[in-house]
């Protein structure tokens, strides 16, 4: 396809998330156009959230579309999800959206073909075409964002690895420590038990209420309650209890990473996610795990003896570029990657 041609594609992209939902039209080329942010209306069930999502899909479709080719409606969801059935199972961002076939719904509503995925794997196509991934001109990345909870998506010589149900890429659940605290999922000791926002605060909240962190204690009486923000300005302004809670983060994070470069040997790890903006409270623990758990690492980090032959200079392990518009873009690219024109985005 030629690149004028390229230039007229216009697609939908989808950030459903469990508090509000994020709708934008984008022109290859060009980029977002136009978008629409809507509040996620639990509470309403999982037929209204849909509603709501493809009313504001046909609204930016009746702005955007004349003279435009629709190359399509790229959405990106929480999981775990079933592909290519389209359904959830159990979303714990999700409540009462267990089996719900989502896919089938919006398609349903449209009289359009909808391409559906996970959160995390969007934020990794976008991170893969338009942010690290395309500055350090890689083929295959992991990425990891540590969110709410931790999501994982992987790209494979340049496509996403979904295994053989969609569900591939959840090492938000690889156990990290086996006596660790309870994960969502169900199992003790999860990276996402270990190294999330919302673990971070628990972490916090136990110190608080265990009488060990006064400066915490006091933070929270101030504000009502903590927040990993307020978990990394405190850390950031000298207080050593949450300076702990960031470095057993990137503890955890660490020896999570060392099993994946091991297994998988890639040149780019990104981390992403609200909790990725703490880079400097956490990498340096995370950087000691890497050397002491991954004998893959120890030889391919820059500059080591078996990094010479690595494209980017290296087994490199890097905080995203995109931030919070990452899900929202790889949405909206995630029709042009299908149609084969990702290297026009």
């Amino acid at each position: 396809m030629a690149l004028d041609d390229c230039e007229e594609l216009l697609t939908i992209g989808v950030d459903l998330g469990g508090t509000s939902l994020r709708i934008a039209a984008y022109v290859a080329g060009s980029g977002v156009v136009d978008s629409t942010t809507l509040r996620t209306r639990l509470e309403a069930g999982p037929l209204a959230v849909v509603d709501d999502m493809c009313e504001a899909i046909e609204n930016l479709l009746g702005r955007h579309l004349e003279g435009r080719e629709l190359a399509g409606i790229g959405v990106g969801s929480p999981g775990p999800l079933e592909l290519p059935a389209g359904r959830l199972h159990l979303p714990p961002n999700l409540p009462g959206w267990d089996r719900f076939p989502l896919l089938h719904e919006m398609e349903k509503r449209l009289h359009r073909p909808v391409i559906l995925e996970g959160d995390a794997n969007v934020a990794a196509l976008a991170e893969f075409a338009l942010g690290q991934g395309k500055a350090l001109g890689v083929d295959s990345l992991c990425m990891l964002t540590l969110g709410t909870g931790v999501g994982n998506g992987l790209i494979l010589n340049g496509k996403l690895w979904h295994g053989a149900t969609g569900m591939g890429g959840e090492a938000g659940h690889m156990t990290i420590y086996p006596d660790g605290p309870l994960c969502g999922c169900g199992n003790h000791g999860c990276l996402e038990a270990c190294a999330s926002a919302t673990a971070l605060v628990k972490a916090a909240e136990g110190m608080v209420k265990g009488g060990k962190a006064r400066g915490l204690a006091r933070l929270m009486e101030k504000n009502g309650k903590l927040t990993a923000r307020d978990l990394a300005e405190a850390a950031q302004l000298g207080d050593a209890d949450a300076h702990s809670l960031f470095s057993e983060t990137g503890r955890a994070l660490g020896i999570c990473l060392a099993g994946l470069i091991n297994i998988l040997n890639l040149p780019l790890y990104v981390i992403g996610g609200g909790v990725a903006k703490s880079w400097e409270l956490l990498s340096p623990t995370m950087f000691e795990e890497l050397e002491r758990r991954s004998y893959v690492y120890a030889l391919t980090a820059p500059g080591r003896v078996a990094a010479r032959g690595m494209s980017c200079g290296g087994t490199l392990v890097l905080p995203a570029l995109l931030g919070a518009d990452a899900g929202l873009l790889g949405a909206c690219i995630l029709p042009l990657q299908n149609a084969g024109v990702a290297d026009r985005v």
